[in-house]
């Protein structure tokens, strides 16, 4: 299923797979990216270590996260597999996993919201050509009551239990990296994942949910910034417009503003693509600054999406700036400096293969023509020299 903020996956192999389902995922959550970025700021504002703390706004951030944020993105799962009934039902489901979990249910609300308006969407069709005239919206309300009550009973029973565990387990993962000093190595399985276009999977369906639950602990989560950060694709394409192919450079500028700025990191995958082995900068870059957060406690309070510096700045704790920052310039200047190194400082980008193209266009064509002009004498040279000017 495409949606405004997915492309259309075409191919059934195991990556089309994966994309397709980074694809649903990020279909739940990006439409209420502004919701979580309300709950962001009100998190930095007013929690007790906030630019401006106050008890009773402050109020206002446990039951936006563990309560309003999953349910929307039930809701969301549910209309994109059955319009508004399945949105009503996804929403109600979610109630289910929500209720008693002391923690942000996401993952459960990822399930629940899509798999009930499933259900209903296979009850409504078996039921359409069967219900008698004039009993049609009787028959659709209690439809929809009975199975969306029904969800949240099953989903707080049987699915919430499984999704505790599941995040308790990969709590523990990343808990047993940080206290190893290995978290770092996250990003030699980050990095290759977004250049193969699974950044909102990663980020959403995986970082986002433990970083979510580690900010309401303490304030603010380094796993919001794995993903995340713009420093390492700024490297790479700060390499690209110094070291890479000529004929390239010029569209780096503006792809520079669009990822760093503006916060769009898809815009750095296909240099990456075109150079494989830059894939390597990206990751030391990655590592880089996990490390530099990891030394400075740096840590946001919420998903900074997109992943923009002006996010970055707006998602920082008062007094995380330094940490924030740097993890953020180290990032960039380790992928650039590896990313120059791995293109050669332009010895290695391929315009030795490239460059007898432009200067044939340029002016050897010409030359190459009247050599064979002057050898044909006889031959008028106005016909032949028209169409390949053309």
């Amino acid at each position: 299923m495409a949606t405004p903020y997915t492309p259309q996956i075409t191919g059934q192999g195991p990556k089309a797979q994966i994309q397709r389902l980074g694809g649903h995922l990020a279909g739940m959550v990006m439409p209420n990216i502004g919701a979580f970025i309300a709950w962001g700021l009100i998190t930095a504002l007013f929690i007790p270590t906030g630019w401006l703390p106050n008890k009773e706004f402050g109020a206002l951030v446990d039951p936006t996260i563990n309560v309003l944020l999953p349910v929307l993105i039930g809701y969301t799962g549910g209309r994109m597999v059955h319009g508004q009934r399945g949105a009503v039902v996804g929403a109600v489901a979610t109630i289910g996993v929500v209720v008693g979990a002391g923690i942000p249910m996401f993952l459960g609300a990822m399930v629940m919201g899509p798999l009930t308006a499933y259900v209903l969407k296979l009850v409504d069709g078996y039921i359409q050509d069967r219900t008698k005239p004039g009993f049609e919206m009787l028959v659709d309300n209690f439809t929809a009551g009975i199975i969306g009550g029904a969800a949240a009973v099953f989903g707080n029973w049987g699915i919430k239990p499984i999704v505790t565990h599941v995040t308790d387990v990969a709590g523990n993962g990343v808990e047993w990296l940080i206290h190893h000093h290995l978290l770092p190595l996250a990003s030699v399985l980050v990095e290759p994942a977004k250049v193969l276009f699974l950044n909102n999977a990663v980020n959403h369906g995986v970082l986002g949910p433990l970083g979510v639950a580690e900010a309401a602990k303490h304030g603010k989560s380094i796993m919001f910034m794995i993903e995340s950060n713009p420093g390492p694709g700024l490297g790479v394409l700060a390499a690209y417009l110094l070291f890479g192919p000529r004929n390239l450079r010029p569209s780096v500028p503006a792809a520079m503003v669009i990822q760093f700025l503006g916060g769009i990191h898809e815009i750095y995958f296909p240099y990456i693509l075109m150079k494989p082995r830059l894939i390597l900068a990206s990751m030391a870059g990655g590592a880089a600054g996990i490390g530099t957060f990891m030394i400075t406690n740096a840590g946001l309070v919420a998903t900074p999406s997109p992943g923009s510096i002006f996010a970055y700045a707006a998602e920082t704790p008062r007094g995380g700036y330094f940490g924030v920052f740097l993890g953020v310039l180290i990032a960039a200047a380790v992928s650039f400096a590896v990313g120059s190194v791995l293109l050669g400082f332009g010895h290695l980008n391929g315009d030795d293969e490239s460059e007898p193209e432009p200067d044939a266009a340029a002016g050897e064509t010409p030359a190459a023509e009247t050599t064979t002009d002057e050898t044909k004498t006889d031959e008028a040279p106005a016909p032949e020299t028209a169409p390949h000017g053309a």
